[in-house]
């Protein structure tokens, strides 16, 4: 693999890229005073999220002021075992599409997949806005876009993080906050309805590995300016403590590598460039060289190097795997995606034996630094397995501590809520359990209960000067399922379905009948998938055919037979064969009755 050479890092600021949009791009100036308008006691803002707040993933906040509309991350969310075949879940927009014409700007805080993998699929139903994100963020966006062949039709702004940002009536200003990605923001956005901040993934880290820690001055002064509403990440709120420091790792990753007498295999998530760049530091202590591959982490390794957010500690570090072949296995790394088990990363086809280039050999240490997705630990774990069994040591997140969150305990969570001092508080980020969780922190540290909203999805709240209040009426939300190139065309119907067929089975019944008689012309032929193993299962079959030939006759059989209608037959076998088979079986597959007319 060919990676661009590292070229200067660019000047941070009022960077544009792409066409001009239809709408207006907002102004972007330094912030050189507090911002101190009082709030209209007569407006009302409204907080609306799309997704991230009853799971992990889908992120996307919507605000709303009069006519104007400012959204927040557009990310994906990833399918659990209830659905097969799915790609990718992203939220529902229907009412931004509706209201497209008012919205002034999009907001990108990092550059994770749950906060920027909806875009293309999102961007052109909106009509394109202008996006607002750091420099990091800012490539990993054209990356996404430019996949989908969409790079280019909105207007891509690049801030810094001591910009102060006019879309419509709201100011937004930016504070780094830590996270396990570079160029992570929070927002603070003045309305007229007050002062909201947004604290989207974020942990406290006082020694980060790019040595650029939260910007604690700037909360501080937020929540002396007087904060209305508070928004905070819930990932972690069942978590006491503090998050560790991504430093920490250092010296684990340090040790392993220099332990391991053969190659050292190294998986985690292509986003997590800081721990990336532990790895690089790593391999330049105990002189190894390093094999990337896995097309996420290639393309991710290359836009860091080329901006200047990931650094080799000396030339020449990252080399092809034909290269690798030459040298002792003490002095190779080979970093990969796959810490999930996905089915076709470059980390699950190597268990399988079938990488083209890299294969498992008996010295080989295999690392997974990353904890696993709640629905993938079966997926991870027949990974694992596979790779013990080709001779690789394995060591993971419950043998070894190669991990930590990129997101708050309980302590820096309160903490954030003591900085801030809202009036109001609205968890985000997370399964119900875990906001209801983050809610009770903030009860605990002096937040008033009836101050403190948990929302569903589409759930409104409304705030003013006098007050908040969640609406109960919910704007259009759900699921909308990415299958291949399919958007939204895979509804709860067709998810049902596919439930059914892998639970239960298939059973097909096609039956040939004469359009004058309604009658058989023949025996019913039979297909079972998922259900029954048909060369065991005689004695059923022919019992099933003769039912089959019963309800035709009963209901085609008549003398005065005149016209077919053969969906109500068809919905008739359905239902008596499907009964039939249940007494028989106690199972319910999915019954397709075809009719044959001759």
């Amino acid at each position: 693999m060919i990676f661009k050479k590292p070229g200067p890092p660019r000047p941070m600021g009022r960077q544009t890229t792409g066409v001009a949009p239809r709408l207006p791009a907002g102004q972007l100036g330094p912030e050189t005073q507090a911002l101190t308008h009082r709030p209209d006691p007569k407006a009302i803002l409204k907080v609306i999220p799309l997704g991230g707040i009853e799971e992990v993933g889908e992120n996307m906040t919507v605000l709303e002021y009069g006519d104007d509309i400012v959204v927040i991350d557009m990310g994906l969310g990833f399918p659990d075992e209830t659905m097969p075949g799915i790609d990718y879940i992203i939220p529902n927009t229907k009412y931004l599409e509706e209201n497209k014409k008012r919205i002034r700007g999009v907001i990108i805080t990092h550059g994770h997949l749950d906060h920027i993998g909806a875009i293309p699929y999102i961007m052109p139903k909106i009509g394109d806005p202008p996006i607002f994100t750091m420099k990091l963020t800012a490539e990993f966006v054209k990356k996404r876009l430019d996949e989908f062949h969409l790079l280019g039709r909105s207007q891509i702004n690049i801030i810094n993080k001591d910009d102060v940002l006019t879309l419509g009536n709201f100011r937004i200003r930016f504070f780094r906050i830590n996270h396990n990605i570079p160029d992570g923001v929070g927002l603070a956005i003045n309305s007229p309805a007050g002062l909201l901040i947004y604290a989207t993934d974020w942990k406290f880290d006082h020694t980060p590995v790019d040595n650029r820690p939260t910007e604690f001055d700037k909360i501080a002064k937020y929540g002396g300016e007087g904060v209305a509403l508070l928004m905070s990440d819930s990932t972690n709120a069942e978590r006491p403590g503090y998050s560790m420091s991504e430093k920490t790792l250092s010296n684990t990753i340090d040790r392993i590598m220099a332990d391991a007498k053969g190659r050292v295999i190294f998986a985690t998530f292509s986003s997590l460039v800081n721990r990336v760049q532990q790895v690089m530091d790593a391999a330049y202590k105990t002189n190894r060289k390093v094999v990337v591959t896995g097309r996420s982490l290639v393309n991710s390794v290359e836009i860091c190097l080329a901006t200047g957010y990931l650094t080799l500690p000396a030339k020449n570090m990252i080399i092809k795997m034909e290269q690798a072949k030459k040298l002792p296995d003490n002095q190779v790394i080979i970093l990969t995606t796959g810490s999930q088990g996905e089915e076709f990363s470059a980390l699950a086809r190597i268990s399988r034996s079938e990488h083209k280039m890299i294969e498992v050999k008996k010295g080989d240490t295999v690392v997974v630094s990353a904890s696993p997705i709640p629905g993938n630990e079966r997926s991870i774990s027949s990974t694992l397995s596979s790779l013990a069994r080709l001779g690789a040591k394995v060591l993971y997140q419950k043998n070894l501590d190669i991990h930590t969150s990129g997101h708050a305990y309980q302590e820096d969570l309160k903490l954030m809520i003591g900085l801030t001092k809202p009036k109001y508080f609205m968890p985000i980020h997370g399964e119900h359990h875990m906001l209801v969780a983050h809610g009770q922190l903030a009860a605990d540290v002096g937040v008033p209960e009836e101050n403190i909203h948990i929302l569903d999805n589409g759930q409104m709240l409304e705030l003013s000067s006098t007050g908040a209040k969640a609406i109960e009426a919910k704007i259009p939300t759900g699921y909308v399922f990415v299958d291949g190139l399919g958007v939204g065309d895979v509804g709860e119907v067709v998810l049902r379905d596919r439930q059914v067929m892998a639970k239960d089975g298939m059973f097909v019944i096609i039956m040939t009948i004469d359009r004058k008689s309604g009658k058989l012309t023949q025996q019913p032929d039979i297909l079972s998938r998922g259900f029954i193993y048909m060369k065991g299962s005689e004695d059923l079959l022919k019992e099933v055919k003769h039912e089959v030939r019963k309800v035709v006759e009963s209901k085609n059989g008549k003398t005065n037979f005149k016209e077919p209608n053969w969906a109500y037959l068809r919905s008739e076998v359905r239902d008596q064969i499907g009964e039939f088979l249940f007494q028989r079986t106690e199972r319910r597959p999915m019954i397709l009755p075809v009719v044959i007319e001759v």
